[in-house]
């Protein structure tokens, strides 16, 4: 079961400077509780029958029963479930999803690997040599293996490169790049003494510069309509590059097998089902042994697939934060007052117990979307206005904009009452407590808030249609460069701002991090403009999620493993 929907499960396959957009909180609720002091977590997860109480992971180990290849067996099949997007771009703002990133994942190139501290590994399979060619100006050629193909038989050239930069730099207004951070300070793409060889020089310094290729934009489809429209219920496997193909996809299911093509290790599996569903279908095929992977984290789910007796727990931390989106462009949240009246009627204690009940989760509540809160150089930047609940000054906020008591409990101004609509997804029992606590929340403060159910499918048009004024939704971070996200989630022209709510200045001040190389130091100006970009309340970070990954036994090489990276050909089953 998907507790944050849009993410990647294996790596990062849409481009690491892109937060993806993530399903926040679905699970089934919650019966029961894990009370008893809890053993330290095995690195292949706990057993069903393990009866403690699951302890909070280390931020830095992987609970994914990391194999070498030597212990995975060759064959086998992996059953997996995710939500079905229509768009099989990973690189325009429509496609840029953890669900795609999962799918592009087996099939697509994989030019860089990180490690659980977010270390970059280029991939000797795409790229055999990167060299810092020149300082001023920042120029890097990159290598590429003569192997290399694309699957049409198309070399897997510099083009690639060129490709992936004509799609994200933001020029051309027929490309909807997620976010152009990084490819807009590149001046050129070109060819160096052979095919092989791509020379990327920038107009401006932009750090980290390797993040920018870590996965690569076929060139054959660069025509804009294709682009656009031209992958709309069609992975394209002719244009993949990866140790799988598609085999076959529809809107009930994908089928990966190993693709004959591939130069690299072979597979260990022989396949990969990737089925569709809601949530609660998803948890009720995994205790039946129809799935060998499931994520949740939610109690009554950890109750439900601990039912069937040949499984493993693992428990990590998410790389997401769930946040609340407020829509700036809707009738009442277009006014800076009102948002900030919810943002002070918002109780994210109350939320997260409600979300968390029945587990032994208590991570620090997040004050930023960008970084996680164990991460060095993390800060606190929520405006003071969010961070304790004030009903009482969320009624003066109102009151002092003009609003007015109703007799019926809720403000009003011109004759309309203050009514904001609640849009959730998925057909969970924790979804729903959660819209009505918030529900709740606000009416304390002469809010009224109608709550809408829409089926999880439907996730990816709401938010590319903008119809929802407020939503429930988590940013996924690939990468441990939050400092680069400022401008996507936030930038008053960024197609990913999904409040569509900014300001020149904090357009200015998302601009630093990117020209400054020491880590902490870009960590620090990232703070200063996420600072300014969440005082115009248009979203709340909520939660940091831990990351309940449900496997049958055995399964190698899968689970929750911080920014790590782990290749699909090295799936699969332990001897």
């Amino acid at each position: 079961m998907r507790e944050l929907g849009w993410k990647k499960l294996i790596s990062s396959t849409a481009a690491v400077t892109a937060l993806a957009l993530a399903l926040a909180g679905c699970g089934a609720g919650s019966n029961g509780a894990n009370q008893a002091e809890g053993a330290e977590e095995p690195a292949a997860g706990f057993e069903a029958d393990y009866k403690g109480a699951y302890p909070m992971p280390s931020k830095t180990k992987a609970y994914d029963n990391t194999q070498d290849r030597d212990n995975v067996k060759d064959g086998g099949t992996l059953n997996i479930a995710t939500t079905y997007t229509s768009n099989w771009n990973s690189m325009s703002v429509e496609g840029n999803t953890g669900y795609m990133s999962m799918l592009w994942s087996w099939y697509m190139p994989q030019v860089a690997t990180l490690d659980l501290k977010g270390n970059l590994t280029w991939n000797k399979d795409y790229i055999t040599k990167v060299e810092k060619t020149s300082e001023n100006p920042l120029t890097i050629k990159f290598t590429l293996n003569d192997q290399a193909k694309w699957n049409d038989g198309t070399d897997f050239d510099w083009t690639a490169f060129e490709s992936t930069w004509k799609v994200m730099n933001g020029q051309d207004a027929n490309y909807s790049p997620a976010s152009t951070e990084g490819f807009e300070d590149i001046e050129s793409v070109t060819q160096g003494a052979t095919a092989k060889e791509a020379v990327v020089t920038f107009k401006q310094p932009f750090y980290p510069w390797e993040i920018l290729f870590t996965s690569l934009y076929p060139p054959q489809a660069l025509d804009a309509n294709t682009y656009t429209n031209g992958w709309i219920d069609n992975p394209h496997p002719e244009w993949g590059a990866g140790p799988f193909t598609v085999q076959s996809a529809d809107k009930d299911s994908v089928t990966f097998v190993r693709n004959e093509k591939w130069w690299g290790n072979k597979p260990k599996l022989d396949k990969v089902v990737v089925k569709y569903m809601e949530a609660t279908a998803e948890v009720n095929a995994f205790k039946n042994g129809e799935l060998d992977a499931t994520d949740f984290s939610n109690n009554n789910t950890l109750q439900t697939v601990k039912s069937r007796k040949d499984i493993q727990i693992r428990l990590g931390y998410d790389n997401a934060v769930a946040v609340y989106m407020l829509n700036g462009k809707s009738e009442h949240l277009k006014d800076d007052a009102v948002r900030k009246a919810v943002v002070q009627a918002f109780d994210r204690e109350t939320m997260n117990k409600v979300r968390f009940q029945g587990l032994n989760w208590t991570p620090e509540e997040p004050g930023s979307e960008v970084f996680p809160v164990y991460e060095e150089g993390y800060e606190n930047n929520l405006p003071e206005e969010a961070k304790k609940v004030d009903t009482k000054g969320a009624k003066a906020t109102l009151e002092s904009d003009g609003y007015k008591m109703g007799s019926d409990g809720y403000y009003a101004k011109g004759g309309k009452t203050l009514d904001i609509r609640y849009t959730y997804f998925s057909d969970s029992a924790v979804q729903t407590n959660m819209a009505k606590a918030f529900a709740q929340m606000m009416k304390a403060a002469g809010i009224k808030v109608t709550l809408e159910n829409r089926d999880g499918s439907k996730f990816s048009d709401t938010v590319n249609n903008g119809d929802y004024e407020v939503l429930p939704m988590a940013w996924q971070s690939n990468s441990p460069w939050g400092q680069i996200n400022i401008t996507q989630l936030y930038g008053s022209k960024s197609e990913s701002n999904y409040s569509f709510i900014g300001s020149d200045e904090v357009d200015k001040l998302a601009q630093v991090p990117g020209t400054i190389p020491d880590q902490l130091q870009a960590v620090k100006a990232a703070n200063k403009a996420e600072k300014a970009a969440l005082k115009l309340f248009g979203s709340i970070p909520i939660s940091i999620s831990p990351k309940f990954t449900a496997v049958t036994k055995g399964l190698a090489n899968w689970g929750p493993s911080g920014f790590k990276t782990t290749l699909p050909e090295n799936v699969g089953w332990q001897k």
